[in-house]
């Protein structure tokens, strides 16, 4: 177990706490908003050409709102390495703060990406009307990389921090990680489920679980770096 008591003066570590409640909070602005407006995640349960039909309908203010949501997951890159990092934690245990920087730059690039085809791609199949050109491009952008690659990612990294966690003493938040870490690991396995035959519904129910608990997780790691201690 590590024992650094930190002063909470220091400039680096309180950035890097607030930074992390900031986009713990940041990333469920435009969720909230596209569940309002769009009925998301419900509406990709229905017909390709019904999605396309709402997403017209939309307009503007959607596609920015999915734009905002991509930015959110992009901002996971320097967030979610900097909080690897941070605290003299890549001098303490490198192998596990190098880890986990590498997968939160991975997890916000591919979440991103997946998120992206709504502002890039989306606009146009909807324009002409393309709904098996949706389809694909929503398994393959969407399911494939945003989905099953980027929240297994996100999943590693959460479960790497909570190994550094656990080595720092912080029991509870490591303890909360791991169940995070666990929950997502699960929903970013629908894709697969689906393919194979199975029904989504539980993965469904474990991808929110797991974001809602991935929320909560930051801002209580975010609070315990702005505290600036470590037992």
């Amino acid at each position: 177990m590590i024992s650094t008591r930190l002063n909470p003066s220091q400039g680096p570590d309180m950035v890097a706490g607030g930074a992390l409640i900031a986009l713990a909070i940041a990333f469920n602005l435009p969720y909230a908003r596209l569940a309002v407006i769009f009925e998301y995640p419900a509406i990709l349960r229905h017909p390709a050409a019904e999605v396309l039909d709402r997403f017209s309908a939309g307009g503007p203010d959607l596609i920015a709102t999915w734009y905002a949501f991509a930015l959110a997951a992009l901002l996971f890159v320097p967030v979610g390495m900097a909080h690897a990092l941070a605290g003299g934690r890549v001098t303490a245990l490198p192998a596990l703060a190098v880890a986990a920087a590498t997968t939160a730059a991975l997890a916000g690039v591919t979440q991103a990406m997946g998120l992206l085809r709504w502002v890039m791609v989306v606009p146009e199949l909807a324009r002409i009307g393309d709904s098996n050109g949706f389809a694909l491009i929503h398994a393959y952008a969407g399911v494939a990389i945003g989905e099953h690659l980027g929240m297994s990612l996100t999943a590693l990294h959460v479960g790497l921090i909570a190994a550094i966690q656990a080595r720092e003493g912080r029991r509870a938040l490591a303890s909360a990680g791991a169940v995070t870490a666990a929950l997502v690991l699960v929903g970013a396995q629908e894709g697969v489920a689906l393919a194979l035959g199975a029904g989504g519904a539980v993965f469904g129910m474990a991808t929110i679980a797991g974001y809602l608990a991935l929320t909560v997780w930051m801002i209580a790691s975010g609070a315990a770096w702005t505290r600036g201690t470590r037992s």
